[in-house]
């Protein structure tokens, strides 16, 4: 019997809908949360989720403030935006796009972003809030992954989660969130130094993968039953479409569906929750500073 699938756009609508009530209570008080989104250069991939974000927030009623720089605007140019958005009142959420161009430091600028408008929360301060359990915006990605998890009906309290993938945005952010004790699964990390792949693999309750290779999981390496959940987006030559290519996950999805008990698809997955933790994070920040 097919693997049930995770629909990531049906579940991104219902917590967008969700979040409908909180920011028209943001409004009453003359509140309009607002996400600042800093794209440095033009990579396409960037580009397109960028524009999506910007899409997502116009629905919403929320207030989207964009800045587009060059690739060779140069570090100091992008912090001293950084920090210009962190005065901002009208900003509550400071996102910058990664990746940045060649010769510019990550962690300067990531760095550079106010722990409380870090809506996807990358910077040290909010990292190190996750990993202690404090109150903290927890990274998008990740956060997306556990409420499809929640959404598969899976038990996690003594599962076996395997996440094949050790990535400073996903894969350790993910060991960390799916061992609290309000998940309570075992969680093993496998990266590029794991010996037999497969074996840890086919112990997985809950399968993760976000290694970025292009259909890495098979059939063979999934228990019966599993839930699968493919963080990969990767482009593959496909001379049979328009543009020459296709997107497909980390996972072999048309195998894999007839061996898992959940699944989720690529597109359709975990981009769409991905985006929609975006804005939840930013309405959360409207709302603390609401209640200052």
């Amino acid at each position: 019997m097919p693997a049930m699938l995770l629909d990531g756009k049906k579940l991104a609508e219902e917590v967008r809908i969700g979040l409908g009530p909180r920011i028209a209570a943001l409004a009453a008080q003359g509140i309009v949360p607002g996400l600042a989104v800093l794209l440095v250069g033009e990579n396409p991939a960037s580009v397109s989720y960028v524009t999506a974000k910007e899409k997502a927030c116009e629905e919403l009623g929320m207030k989207s403030f964009e800045c587009r720089l060059p690739a060779d605007a140069g570090e100091d140019a992008i912090v001293a935006k950084v920090k210009a958005y962190n005065a901002d009142p009208a900003v509550h959420g400071i996102l910058v796009q990664l990746p940045l161009p060649k010769g510019v430091s990550e962690s300067r600028v990531i760095d550079a972003i106010s722990p409380e408008k870090d809506v996807d929360g990358f910077t040290p301060v909010n990292i190190g809030r996750m990993v202690i359990g404090d109150p903290c915006f927890l990274p998008c990605t990740p956060h997306g992954v556990i409420k499809l998890i929640e959404v598969a009906g899976v038990k996690t309290a003594g599962s076996h989660a395997v996440i094949v993938g050790r990535s400073n945005i996903v894969g350790k952010p993910l060991a960390n969130l799916l061992t609290r004790k309000s998940i309570n699964s075992t969680v093993t990390v496998c990266h590029t130094g794991t010996r037999d792949l497969a074996e840890h693999t086919r112990r997985a309750d809950i399968l993760i993968a976000c290694a970025g290779v292009p259909e890495l999981i098979k059939a063979d390496m999934v228990k019966p039953g599993a839930c699968v959940i493919d963080v990969g987006v990767n482009r593959v030559d496909d001379p049979s479409k328009a543009k020459g290519w296709r997107l497909v996950g980390d996972v072999d999805f048309n195998t894999v569906k007839e061996v898992a008990g959940s699944i989720t698809p690529v597109p359709g997955g975990v981009g769409p929750m991905t985006i929609t933790m975006l804005l939840y994070n930013t309405v959360e920040s409207a709302e603390k500073t609401a209640g200052k």
